[in-house]
């Protein structure tokens, strides 16, 4: 067998345009009434990460002026919601207006090979594979030290909390004089090593940093990654793709306690539309039909503000065409591989047979 490179391009313009046959009755796969399969359309996953923060006021925070001279301490607990990341991946699904018959002919027939849905991959040969990006997994929280264990008996003894806010604030300062004079090696007692020197270093940050937030209070920020598709047949503008709201984060688009998120979908027109030829179609043509797919852009923006852009080819933005029964046939075993995503060829290729 003899090895020839088509191209596609060439090819698609020698075939004929036919219009798209609908059959909703059908389910794809095998049957008597012969191979059925479906086209796909281009479907938009979005994958949105949103941050947490969550503001716990100090046990103290209203002596934080007083005792540390830190102003504008926050006294009441609050929480926020953000978008940090928006990525997009496109994905095919079954297009159900685009299902068609392959009728069996045992001499001529090509080993079609088709998705879970039907959808059709390849043609004479293996199908590209296809993943989805990894799952985000959020890092390990450090463990929280608690600053009570660091509470000398005559704070716990204390009997007001403006006496025992006195008492942590000072130890605060002693805890911080004491790093002063280790830094600059006037300790009363030196490490003996640079090892030892940052273990005592490090461990009165932690005493210094666990008494201070009992004034200033803690801040803790979650990443939560959501996942919202959606499959547009038609351009479209300001759409809510979904909403934030700062009490539940992210929320479904038609929930109005979230400020929305606008999804723009522009069809770039870079397939032109099918040519009236004037001929009379047949009733019945004989072959593959393929999607001939174009190019969309699609915008996600919040308060007008464009947050992502990306351009695309989708299968439901295009034209449908049909490869000629004059490809399978005896003579030439064509090798056809489709695209999961938007259903257009991806390689095509043809032996001929001696």
């Amino acid at each position: 067998m003899e090895k020839k490179s088509l191209l596609l391009l060439f090819l698609l313009t020698l075939l004929p345009l036919t219009t798209v046959a609908q059959i909703a009755t059908y389910m794809p796969g095998l049957t008597t009434d012969g191979a059925i399969y479906y086209l796909p359309k281009t479907a938009l996953r979005f994958v949105i990460q949103t941050e947490r923060t969550a503001y716990t006021p100090g046990e103290y925070s209203g002596y934080a002026e007083r005792y540390l001279a830190l102003r504008d301490v926050k006294t009441k607990a609050a929480t926020s919601y953000r978008v940090t990341h928006i990525d997009m991946t496109p994905i095919g699904q079954a297009d159900t207006a685009k299902c068609f018959v392959l009728k069996v002919n045992p001499k001529t027939t090509p080993n079609l090979e088709m998705a879970k849905d039907g959808v059709l991959l390849a043609i004479n040969a293996q199908a590209q594979k296809t993943a989805l990006p990894e799952s985000f997994q959020p890092a390990r929280k450090p463990e929280q030290v608690n600053p009570r264990q660091f509470l000398n008996e005559e704070i716990l003894a204390a009997g007001s909390t403006a006496k025992r806010a006195e008492l942590i604030a000072q130890e605060i300062y002693n805890i911080r004089e004491s790093k002063n004079l280790l830094t600059r090696g006037e300790a009363d007692y030196m490490p003996k090593d640079g090892e030892q020197l940052r273990i005592m270093l490090n461990q009165l940050e932690q005493q210094n940093t666990a008494l201070t937030q009992l004034f200033t209070g803690t801040t803790v920020c979650d990443t939560t990654e959501y996942v919202v598709t959606v499959c547009p047949m038609a351009a479209t503008n300001d759409q809510v793709l979904f909403r934030l709201s700062q009490r539940n984060g992210l929320v479904d688009a038609d929930d109005l306690s979230g400020e929305p998120f606008y999804l723009t979908v522009e069809d770039l027109k870079t397939v032109p539309a099918p040519l009236e030829t004037g001929k009379k179609k047949k009733k019945s043509e004989e072959g593959i039909y393929v999607n001939v797919p174009g190019r969309i852009r699609i915008t996600v923006s919040q308060a007008s503000e464009p947050l992502f852009d990306k351009e695309l080819t989708a299968g439901q933005f295009g034209n449908v065409e049909l490869l000629g029964e004059e490809l399978f046939n005896r003579k030439f075993i064509t090798h056809i591989t489709l695209n999961p995503t938007h259903g257009g060829v991806e390689k095509i290729e043809s032996e001929q047979v001696k």
